[in-house]
C-alpha cells in the first residue's frame, strides 16, 4: 500500500512553507532540496515519521516543525 496521494501533497505543501517562513533555510538550501530531505517511508502499509536528515544540518526547532506537519498529514 501506498499513502494517499492528498496527504503527500499536504505534508510537502507544509514542509515549504515550513521553509519559507524560515530566512536561513531559504538562504541555504532550495525548496525542493528540502523536501527532498524527507522522503516518505512506508512501512506495513503506514509512513513512517522521517528522520533528522543526515545529509544537512538541520535546526532542532526546525525538525521539530517537520514532526509536526508529518503528523497532521498523516494522522
Amino acid at each position: 500500500m501506498i499513502a494517499d496521494p492528498l496527504s503527500v501533497s499536504i505534508f510537502e505543501m507544509r514542509l515549504e512553507e515550513i521553509h519559507r517562513r524560515n530566512p536561513t533555510l531559504r538562504y541555504e538550501i532550495s525548496i525542493r532540496d528540502f523536501i527532498a530531505l524527507f522522503p516518505l517511508k512506508i512501512k506495513n502499509g503506514k509512513p513512517v515519521k522521517p528522520e533528522q536528515p543526515s545529509s544537512f544540518a538541520l535546526d532542532r526547532d526546525v525538525f521539530l516543525q517537520v514532526l509536526v506537519a508529518f503528523n497532521q498529514s498523516f494522522n
